[in-house]
């Protein structure tokens, strides 16, 4: 056995009526835990090493409490103890190594370590998730299986209630889950849980940030940071903007977008953007756009499809008023730009 394991979380389950988990609530999961908390956890449960999913009772919990505190992880122990209260399934989750999940329960403890700003996107294996997830209806009663939901919502109006769905989705929000410090979110529903909002990050109404992607610093997002993708410190995503979340037309090629850029309301990228960038509002950009090189006197030098600027720093791309074409120059206003957008955040 290892000196430490790659993560554990202590969390509450949800089970549908053949027992399957549609989700697990971890209240403070553990990065890179040290040796003697895995031997608290290998003395007082069944955990017997390796990637493992138990299910603790209370006499469990009792004797993961004492073991922790002589380990001296005080914070697990006082989790343990309280746990012993739940009425609702506690879930003991440890990977020894950070491997494919295999399991709901372990699915939601990656996504949790990644919101909790524990693990950045694209740094745990998440390889076939989604097919260890249950469609799940997310409402004002918890989650319910939505092959069992018309019966819930029966036994509901029965009883003078009214079940209230919020969505239908593999995915919960994040919010519900996991809480940053120095965020600001306008609609909850709009971060998925496993996105990645640093300090510093404000989420308008219209703005969306899926799973395994996010921020990495102060960001104003009021558009949509698609799956794996990844925002600089600095950067901005306007008004109705979007990103692709692969390389347009190049496969499994992640976009990226560096430090101080900046893409303006309605635009879009289907490529990569290196820092102090700007793309104009209303321009989409794909990796097959071509588009016209310009130098210091806006006279064309050579044309290019842009996945050949894809990554690249210090560049505007703007359309052609005149002519509709896609120009790219370099960009010496991004970075005034941006401390003017961050002076008040």
């Amino acid at each position: 056995m290892s000196n430490t394991i790659f993560a554990f979380g202590l969390g509450i389950g949800t089970q549908n009526k053949e027992g399957n988990w549609l989700e697990v609530f971890y209240a403070s999961p553990s990065l890179n835990t040290e040796k003697s908390t895995v031997d608290a956890l290998l003395e007082s449960t069944n955990y017997e090493g390796g990637n493992s999913t138990l299910e603790l009772d209370e006499s469990d919990l009792n004797r993961l409490h004492m073991s922790l505190l002589k380990a001296g992880n005080i914070e697990q122990a006082e989790l343990a103890s309280r746990l012993k209260a739940s009425t609702k399934p506690v879930i003991l989750c440890v990977l020894a190594t950070d491997e494919a999940p295999t399991n709901p329960a372990e699915v939601y403890l990656k996504l949790q370590l990644i919101s909790h700003r524990l693990v950045k996107p694209h740094n745990t294996v998440l390889d076939g998730m989604f097919g260890l997830l249950i469609n799940t209806a997310w409402t004002s009663e918890g989650p319910i299986d939505v092959r069992e939901l018309a019966d819930r919502q029966l036994s509901a109006r029965m009883e003078g209630r009214t079940i209230e769905v919020f969505s239908v989705d593999k995915f919960p929000k994040m919010l519900n889950f996991v809480v940053p410090t120095g965020i600001r979110v306008g609609d909850a529903a709009r971060v998925r849980l496993g996105a990645h909002l640093a300090e510093g990050t404000t989420v308008m109404h219209e703005g969306f940030v899926n799973f395994n992607a996010g921020t990495l610093g102060n960001s104003m997002v009021e558009g949509r940071i698609s799956a794996g993708v990844v925002v600089g410190n600095g950067s901005d995503l306007g008004g109705g903007c979007s990103t692709m979340g692969t390389l347009s037309g190049g496969g499994n090629i992640v976009i990226a977008v560096g430090e101080q850029s900046l893409i303006g309301a309605n635009a879009g990228i289907g490529i990569g953007l290196g820092d102090r960038c700007i793309v104009e509002s209303g321009l989409y950009i794909t990796a097959g756009s071509k588009v016209a090189v310009l130098d210091e006197n806006n006279q064309v030098v050579s044309t290019v499809k842009a996945r050949e600027l894809s990554g690249q720093s210090d560049l505007l791309f703007r359309r052609n008023s005149a002519t509709g074409a896609i120009e790219c120059k370099t960009n010496k206003n991004a970075i005034a730009l941006n401390e003017m957008l961050h002076a008040h955040n």
